[in-house]
C-alpha cells in the first residue's frame, strides 16, 4: 500500500496523512518554521511514491523525476548531434510531448533558438500527479535556462483566441517575431469560436475493417473490427485534427506582425503501409491529414508575400497514447519495431526530429520533397525490404509466438517512457514531489 505524505513549504517537517480525507478542513502548523496551513492542505507540497496506474491503453499517473530523465536524454542526444544553422526564434504549438517536445528540444539545442511552447496540461491537484507534459515542460525549461537559452511556455487551449492572443503578446514583448512555427497538436476535441465543440474519432470511412489485433492486457492475438464513421464524425475529426487551426494560427501571427519574413512552418503527419490504410490513410484520421496537407498549400499561397514556407513532415510509426487506443495498429507497431531494430534503423521521436533538422530542413540544401511536396521521414519504415519482412511476420503471428516475433518489451518501454516510468537510473521506490 502506498502511504502518501505531505511536507510544508520549508520541506523540513513532514506530515503523514492516514485518516483524514482530502476534502476535510483542518489546520496544521510546522513546529520548525511556524508555517500555518488551512483548508485542503493549501500551500502544501505533496510527497509520495508514484507508480504507474495503467488501465487499458491509458496511464493515469506520471513520474516527475522520470519525465525529467526523458527530457534530459533527448537533450543529450541532440547535443551529441551537434549544431546546425536554422531559425533562432521558434514557436511550438503542442510542445509538451512526442514530436512537439522533440521539436522544441531540437530547435533549442540544434539551432540555439529561443523557444515559446504552447500546451494544454494539468498540474497536480495534490491527490493525483500532473500530466506528463506538465513535468516535461518544467524540466525542459530548467535545462534550457541552465544552458542560457530563452524558454517560456503558455498553458491553455491552443484552439482558443485567448491563447493565441497571449502568445502573440509574449512574442511581441520578448522576441519581436518568430521565424519558425511548429504545429504539433494532438487533441481529442476542439471548440471553435462560435462555441461548437467537435469530437474526433479513429474509425474507417467506408466499411468494417477486421484484422489481427494484439490485446494489450493479456498479450493474446485475436481479431478486432473497426466500424465506419458517420459523415458527421468524419467532418468533426477533420475539424479537430485537420489544418483549419494551423491556418488560423499562421494568419493570426501574420496579422499581428509577429511572423518574420521568410519564416517556415511545419506540421506532422502519418501515412503508414497498405496494411493500416483502412485505419489511417483512408480512415477518419487520414481525411484529417489530407486536410492538413491542403492547409499547407493554403498557407503557402496566402502568406506568399511574406515568403513563408509551409511543410508537412510524414513521420514513422511510433507509440503514442492515441495509437495505443486503435485496434490492429499496436501489433503492427510491435512487429515493425522488431524488424527495424534488427536492421539498425529504428528511431524514436528525438531521432526522427534530429534527422529532420540535420538532414532534411537545415542541411544547407533545399528540403527534399516527394511528388506532393512532403518531407518523408517514413522512408525507412516503408522500405520494400522492411515491409516485406513485416508482412511475412504478420501472416504467421499468433498468441503462441507473439513474444518471439514482435518487440513487445520495446513497445511497452516506449509506452511507459511517455509517462516517466521504466528508466533504469530512476529509483521509483523513493518519495517525490508531485
Amino acid at each position: 500500500m502506498i502511504i502518501p505524505h505531505f511536507a510544508c513549504m520549508c520541506k523540513v517537517y513532514r506530515f503523514s496523512l492516514r485518516h483524514q480525507t482530502y476534502s476535510e478542513t483542518f489546520a496544521l502548523a510546522c513546529p520548525l518554521c511556524s508555517f500555518y496551513v488551512k483548508d485542503q492542505w493549501k500551500g502544501m507540497v505533496r510527497i509520495m511514491i508514484v507508480e504507474p496506474k495503467v488501465r487499458g491503453f491509458i496511464c493515469a499517473t506520471a513520474h516527475p523525476v522520470g519525465c525529467r530523465e526523458n527530457v534530459k536524454r533527448q537533450i543529450e542526444y541532440m547535443k551529441k548531434l551537434g549544431s546546425c544553422d536554422g531559425p533562432k526564434k521558434v514557436l511550438v504549438i503542442g510542445a509538451s510531448t512526442g514530436y512537439g517536445l522533440a521539436s522544441r528540444i531540437a530547435a533549442a539545442y540544434c539551432t540555439g533558438a529561443a523557444t515559446i511552447g504552447v500546451m494544454f496540461e494539468k498540474e497536480s491537484n495534490g491527490r493525483r500527479t500532473a500530466t506528463p507534459g506538465y513535468y516535461n515542460t518544467k524540466a525542459f525549461e530548467e535545462f534550457a535556462h541552465a544552458d542560457g537559452l530563452y524558454a517560456k511556455s503558455i498553458n491553455g487551449d491552443a484552439f482558443s483566441k485567448e491563447i493565441k492572443d497571449q502568445v502573440i503578446d509574449l512574442i511581441r514583448s520578448d522576441l519581436g517575431s518568430v521565424d519558425m512555427v511548429v504545429y504539433s497538436l494532438a487533441a481529442p476535441r476542439r471548440t471553435t469560436a462560435d462555441g461548437t465543440t467537435y469530437q474526433s474519432v479513429l474509425k474507417t470511412t467506408s466499411s468494417d475493417f477486421t484484422n489481427k489485433s494484439w490485446n494489450l492486457k493479456d498479450n493474446t492475438v485475436g481479431e478486432a473490427t473497426i466500424t465506419p464513421a458517420t459523415e458527421e464524425e468524419t467532418l468533426a475529426t477533420v475539424k479537430v485534427m485537420g489544418g483549419e487551426d494551423w491556418i488560423d494560427w499562421m494568419n493570426a501571427l501574420s496579422d499581428a506582425g509577429v511572423l518574420a519574413d521568410g519564416a517556415i512552418t511545419l506540421a506532422y503527419s502519418y501515412i503508414g503501409p497498405k496494411l493500416t490504410y483502412p485505419v489511417y490513410f483512408n480512415g477518419t484520421i487520414g481525411m484529417a491529414k489530407k486536410h492538413l496537407q491542403e492547409s499547407a498549400a493554403i498557407i503557402n499561397q496566402t502568406l506568399a508575400d511574406q515568403h513563408v514556407k509551409a511543410y508537412i513532415s510524414v513521420n514513422k510509426a511510433l507509440v503514442t497514447q492515441a495509437s495505443a487506443a486503435i485496434p490492429i495498429v499496436p501489433l503492427y507497431f510491435a512487429i515493425l519495431y522488431k524488424v527495424m531494430k534488427e536492421k539498425g534503423l529504428h528511431e524514436g521521436c528525438i531521432e526522427q526530429i534530429g534527422r529532420l533538422f540535420h538532414e532534411k530542413l537545415f542541411s544547407g540544401n533545399a528540403p527534399v520533397l516527394d511528388e506532393e511536396g512532403r518531407i518523408r521521414l517514413d522512408d525507412w519504415e516503408l522500405r520494400e525490404d522492411i515491409q516485406k519482412e513485416v508482412m511475412e511476420i504478420w501472416d504467421k503471428i499468433n498468441t503462441d509466438n507473439v513474444k518471439e516475433l514482435a518487440d513487445i518489451d520495446g513497445y511497452w518501454d516506449d509506452f511507459y517512457h511517455m509517462f516517466g516510468f521504466r528508466f533504469p537510473n530512476v529509483d521509483y521506490s523513493q518519495d517525490v514531489e508531485i
